[in-house]
């Protein structure tokens, strides 16, 4: 059972599919895909079969059609299997086309060969078991905010990218012009997949910093306060953290949070005021919000 995976199928209704990567994230899904079929969307969430129990299945099943019972929306259907650990990380594979983010960005699966002529930044991605693939409004939001704060002349800029995943958004900020940027994430798979990901877009090690941990590592490893901080991660997690951001900042540093669902807004902004931070915009996609603040 140790090398075996849960693979989770669910055909919704597209209105449900924000909602069902946050309850897949939460159950701890570690890879999650989607594509339309006809007028329905199906879902697609990778596990280790040890993580989760017929049982647990069973909940989250439940879960999913309470979801949809409180938003006036029909039934998802729900069905799992278990696959080989050779199978799961290629099962998805098919699903994932390349995605056009912004107005510069195009990110790129790595299997795919690479495109002749692009006018867009190339930004190639493996995201494994890791968060982060340019198909979730989260990271788009994300990614289109750097876009807006990193102009082509930006020159000497450093991020910190908290909870980076596939180490999208650190890429995406190196590729829009940032001079270096530390990536930190609990998961170790995350940190692996980041440094994988560095190593397919030919950034150096010099220039994309990924470590294991929070915040508490990013005080360790950085020489200066940073000039911005991404976030994209649940927003019980972000709570947190924010009271921490003040020890890797400046006056001047900026900051793009995500992964919070509109009715978790009120309780982000209390505690970003409460902790000398601005709220410089809100950008919503779907269910979902982004950030962007800045030191009040």
């Amino acid at each position: 059972m140790a090398n075996t995976w849960w693979e989770i199928e669910i055909l919704c209704d597209p209105a449900l599919e924000d909602l069902i990567f946050w309850r897949l994230d939460k159950f701890g899904s570690r890879g999650t895909s989607s594509a339309i079929k006809g007028h329905s969307c199906l879902v697609s969430a990778y596990l280790p079969s040890i993580q989760a129990q017929l049982l647990d299945l069973a909940a989250l099943s439940l879960l999913l059609r309470g979801d949809a019972l409180v938003a006036g929306l029909p039934s998802p259907l729900v069905q799992w299997q278990l696959i080989d650990e050779e199978d799961w990380a290629s099962s998805w594979k098919q699903y994932w086309q390349p995605q056009e983010i912004g107005d510069r960005i195009l990110v790129y699966p790595a299997w795919l060969p690479i495109p002749e002529q692009s006018e867009r930044l190339l930004l190639r991605l493996d995201p494994g078991a890791a968060f982060g693939t340019g198909t979730h409004q989260t990271t788009q939001l994300c990614l289109e905010a750097l876009e807006m704060r990193l102009e082509p002349d930006t020159s000497g800029l450093v991020v910190a990218d908290i909870g980076c995943g596939s180490g999208i958004l650190s890429i995406g900020a190196l590729l829009l012009g940032a001079e270096k940027a530390y990536a930190v994430d609990t998961d170790p798979v995350a940190v692996r997949c980041t440094r994988s990901n560095q190593e397919l877009n030919k950034i150096s090690s010099d220039r994309l910093i990924a470590a294991q941990g929070s915040v508490e590592q990013l005080i360790k490893t950085i020489d200066t306060p940073v000039d911005g901080i991404v976030c994209n991660i649940l927003a019980e997690v972000i709570i947190d953290l924010i009271p921490q951001m003040e020890e890797i900042s400046k006056p001047k540093t900026w900051g793009i949070l995500s992964g919070i669902l509109l009715e978790q807004v009120k309780p982000i902004a209390d505690t970003l005021e409460q902790h000398g931070w601005m709220v410089a915009a809100l950008w919503r996609r779907g269910d979902w919000c982004c950030f962007n603040i800045r030191r009040s």
